[in-house]
């Protein structure tokens, strides 16, 4: 056993852990709380800077708090890395953290970046769940180091019907590889998406009611039993979602992200809009109701075929399918402003580039992660002439380090 020491964390990290200085040099301190006095020893020495688990917490944080989940800790499960910590404070720590990352990877100084906005539910509010199998059959996580499986008996995050029939599966050993959860809007509407190892569908039997659809390793979804889609309420809206179709894990902040976009393009009716990366049509369908003509662009077919069913009401959308960079290439415009949602590897530098050359008075990029955020949002800013004027942080991922932002840009 190494040597332990004294140490106080002074931030949280951006990926869950807290940070403090020790000999010089940072070291990383998982489900820690900044602020707390604790003895710690090193569990992993990289020279610069080390990763160390806790041996004692000698003065605790007055946010920590007990987390319900047996899964829960150091080794055990890697879905939550927040539960030890009251709910207002995750919220504050998310905020420091987008901060962070604007500043250290961004080299952004002073850009508002607003108080986290809160899920309405803490907890049981993810709408879908993908477990790993293990050999024996048992839905597992990866542990919190990703070098194990955990399997799981209970998730305190997931929407109860999802656990419910959480509890009522019953798998043999066999080639399903991956499993997804999901549920719509009505409880009702369940959906089992499996992956297995040759393509092959598995025998099933299920007493259940419960649609099962599985995913081709090229992503293709095959209907096997009951529906292909579940259906998502948004405001007054009902969305469709085919197996292997993105969409948001708590449905209740899709609403607030909604609101965001449409707050910072105060539109007139008259905009001409691009939605890239724009998935099942939910931010094309509420901009298109305020809008003169909407482009939305998604390289996925299923999605585009769900958004096809989704905005078919809306006459002024221009559905497009195909990768982002390429799209863009063909793209003249001029648009009045542009609405972006990537996922978390955020932007390639080409279709950084191909924003420049449209140059949108305004675009509203929803970010996944704070890091690709500060990194995409210094290129446009350095090469194509934008300012990031705010971020607003919201919290999708409620006892995840997982954070949301919609930041705003505008051409200088």
């Amino acid at each position: 056993m190494s040597e332990t020491f004294e140490l106080v964390p002074f931030a949280m990290a951006h990926g869950g852990a807290a940070i403090g200085r020790h000999a010089g040099r940072a070291v990383f301190v998982p489900y820690a709380i900044p602020g707390e006095r604790l003895r710690v020893e090193i569990v992993e020495d990289k020279g610069r800077f080390a990763h160390a688990r806790i041996v004692e917490i000698i003065e605790p944080s007055p946010d920590r708090v007990e987390p319900p989940c047996p899964h829960f800790g150091p080794g055990l499960c890697g879905g939550c890395s927040f539960q030890h910590i009251a709910y207002e404070r995750q919220l504050e720590i998310k905020r420091s953290i987008v901060q962070d990352q604007l500043e250290r990877i961004g080299k952004f100084e002073g850009v508002p970046v607003h108080p986290t906005i809160p899920s309405p539910e803490p907890w049981q509010y993810r709408s879908y769940a993908t477990f790993t199998m293990t050999d024996d059959g048992k839905p597992a996580f990866y542990s919190d180091d990703n070098r194990r499986l955990v399997p799981i008996e209970v998730c305190y995050i997931i929407h109860p019907a999802l656990l419910e029939l959480f509890e009522m599966m019953d798998f043999e050993p066999g080639n399903i590889t991956r499993m997804k959860l999901q549920v719509g809007s009505d409880p009702e509407d369940r959906m089992l998406v499996i992956e297995t190892v040759d393509d092959l569908p598995p025998e099933i039997e299920v007493d259940f009611p419960v649609s099962i659809n599985m995913l081709l390793s090229d992503n293709e979804p095959v209907n096997l039993i009951g529906r292909s889609s579940v259906r998502y309420q948004v405001f007054n809206r009902t969305f469709r979602v085919t197996a292997g179709a993105f969409f948001h894990a708590n449905v209740p902040v899709v609403e607030a992200l909604v609101e965001l976009v449409l707050g910072a393009l105060n539109l007139q009716g008259d905009e001409v809009l691009l939605d890239l990366y724009s998935g099942v049509g939910v931010l094309t369908a509420f901009l298109a109701e305020r809008a003169d003509l909407v482009v939305s662009v998604e390289s996925y077919p299923p999605a585009v075929t769900d958004a096809e069913v989704n905005l078919d009401d809306l006459e002024n959308v221009d559905l497009v399918e195909g990768p982002v960079e390429a799209v863009l290439e063909d793209l003249e415009g001029p648009f009045d402003a542009i609405v972006l949602d990537p996922p978390p590897g955020g932007l390639s530098v080409e279709a950084i580039d191909e924003l420049g050359r449209l140059a949108a008075p305004v675009l509203v990029y929803v970010s996944s992660d704070p890091a690709t955020l500060a990194r995409d949002a210094r290129r446009l800013v350095d090469n194509h002439g934008y300012q990031l004027v705010e971020v607003q942080p919201v919290d999708m991922h409620p006892q995840a380090h997982h954070v949301m932002c919609v930041a705003v840009l505008r051409h200088a």
